[in-house]
């Protein structure tokens, strides 16, 4: 009984049906190779047209250490021991908040910054109207049918809320998207900031001008507040005759204006350049020998596809006449 059992599952499925069906498709597989080759060529061709047809591109970047900035040990040993006092006073010691680099890091990818940045250096026409990089003259040539520089007008056709000239926030995104971009080594503690442009005389600039702009940011922000916790300690100090307060006040009120003194004495606050972005003599891309060998794997994929898809499409048309 067992062994009918066995004949009679034998004779559904044998080991010989697999070999019978690789046959049949490799067979298959032949009689549309020229359909595979066809589409595989097709497909190598357009690749290479298309990763001819993109422009080099050029990333500089710096590598940045953070900037110990407003003396940590003293502080914190403040804000254990007088951080109820400081809290009382409405000044704030910094203590178990982010430190300067991590804002900082926050910052420089932000809205704001970005769109007063491409404010301030004039970046918008660049930026939003670039054609290509005229490498013989060093010189950013500009699309004429997106801004007609004799003019300084904007051609672009509305789209939506966004009109002719760009928005700031259009501006923003383009920015982020296409040419900047910010990493992190957590191992090391290092920071790099890159560019990524048509002309790699462009993409060098604007990279030393982030870490400037950045840094300049970040003093003058901590300038700001320094000012501010020492005008309301002094006003504290007038307001007390407590001989506890005061001490506590004198010591917040020297430490800040430690602060103060390190914010106004140092150019590189928030990062110190440890290897400063250079002009960048080789492209980053595109990866042309890259496309194209994916461009024509793509092809041969499709190819296959396609003869085994109108292989099983006749198959089905001749059992419905059958």
């Amino acid at each position: 009984m067992t062994e009918h059992k066995q004949a009679g599952y034998a004779g559904t499925y044998t080991p010989a049906d697999d070999e019978i069906d690789l046959i049949e498709l490799v067979k298959t597989l032949w009689q549309g190779k020229w359909t595979i080759i066809g589409v595989t060529f097709v497909f190598a061709v357009a690749s290479v047209l298309y990763a001819l047809s993109q422009p080099n591109v050029y990333k500089a970047d710096a590598v940045l250490a953070p900037a110990e900035s407003g003396g940590g040990n003293s502080m914190s040993k403040l804000a254990a021991q007088y951080g109820g006092i400081a809290s009382l006073a409405g000044v704030n010691l910094g203590a178990g908040e982010i430190t300067t680099t991590d804002l900082a890091l926050q910052i420089i990818k932000s809205r704001q910054f970005i769109t007063e940045f491409i404010e301030k250096h004039q970046l918008l026409v660049p930026l939003m109207a670039l054609k290509e990089w005229d490498a013989e003259n060093n010189k950013i040539i500009l699309d004429e049918e997106v801004y007609d520089a004799d003019t300084n007008t904007w051609l672009r056709e509305p789209k939506g809320l966004r009109g002719a000239t760009p928005t700031a926030q259009e501006a923003y995104e383009v920015f982020t998207k296409d040419h900047l971009n910010v990493s992190s080594d957590t191992k090391s503690g290092f920071h790099t900031v890159s560019i990524t442009h048509r002309s790699p005389y462009v993409a060098q600039q604007w990279v030393a001008w982030l870490i400037e702009d950045i840094n300049q940011m970040m003093r003058e922000r901590s300038i700001e507040e320094a000012e501010n916790n020492l005008a309301y300690l002094n006003e504290q100090l007038e307001k007390t005759a407590i001989a506890n307060m005061q001490t506590a006040l004198y010591n917040l009120i020297e430490e800040q204006t430690k602060s103060l003194m390190l914010a106004q004495a140092q150019n590189e606050f928030a990062f110190k350049v440890v290897d400063p972005a250079v002009v960048p003599e080789v492209k980053s891309g595109p990866k042309r020998a890259l496309i194209c060998i994916v461009g024509t794997l793509a092809g041969g994929m499709l190819g296959v596809m396609l003869v085994l898809v109108i292989s099983v499409v006749r198959q089905e048309a001749s059992k419905d006449k059958a």
